[in-house]
Parts: C-alpha cells; structure tokens; sequence
C-alpha cells in the first residue's frame, strides 16, 4: 500500500520533529540523559536525542508569589493582618530543577516563616521587621 521509503521518510520526520526544541531568550533547558543529569542548555535551537533525553524548562524570569493575608498576633497582643508578596527568581537553573524546585508544600512552609520573619512589636511608630532569605538558590529582589 505504501511504499517503503515513504514510511522511512515519515519516521525520519517524527524523529527530527521530536529532537528539535526552541528556548526563549529568558529559559534555559535542563536536560537528562536515562533520567540522569547531563548539562544546561541555553537560549535557541536545541537539539534532543528523541526518547533519549528529556529537557526540563526553567525560566530566569522574576517569579511573583502572592502570600495570603495572615493574622498574626504581636508580643503586646495587637491582632495585625499581613499581605505579603515574594519576588523570586532562578539563578542556577540546574539547582532550581534538581534541589530545591519550590512546590505548593513549600509555599505554605514560607507562609509559615513568613509569619516567623513578620514577627513585629508595635509600639505605634515602628514595624520592625526580620529579613530572611527563604532559599538558597533563589535570589530575593
């Protein structure tokens, strides 16, 4: 029915089209080899051995996380509301995929130090307020 160079051309293609990937300028590709680490990709043409290697994307952009508004009781019992909102972004792309990805679990632990970290005594003039740096591999802006 079909000849059999058409069925090899056909494969050919479906292996070329899996095997080309394209990276914006602000992503970076992490890839595995068998599920094993082989190395950080940049920007452009990226080219994959099909079902071979997998590519993980990671962008380098600045990340907004919004922090629900907590109730935090102070030292001298004032109920006080916080909003907070976490600026992050990756600045080592393999260590952000392979140690420490930020998952809904770690969200709420940073709600959880966020509360820790706003831990304030109001004396009607001041905030005083601790600075923490929640991750390693992320800078805070």
């Amino acid at each position: 029915m079909f000849h059999p160079s058409f069925i090899l051309v056909a494969l050919v293609l479906i292996l070329l089209v899996n095997s080309i990937k394209i990276l914006k300028e602000y992503e970076r590709g992490v890839v595995f080899r068998l599920g094993r680490y082989v190395s950080v990709r940049g920007p452009g043409l990226i080219i994959l051995i099909p079902y071979i290697e997998k590519m993980t994307k990671v962008s380098l952009r600045t990340v907004v996380m919004d922090v629900p508004p907590q109730d935090v009781i102070t030292k001298d019992n004032v109920s006080v509301k916080v909003n907070a909102v976490l600026y992050f972004r990756a600045i080592e792309p393999e260590k952000a995929i392979l140690e420490s990805m930020i998952s809904y679990t770690q969200q709420a632990s940073c709600r959880r130090q966020l509360c820790e970290a706003f831990s304030v005594s109001l004396n009607w003039t001041t905030f005083l307020v601790k600075e923490r740096l929640l991750t390693k591999n992320y800078k805070t802006l």
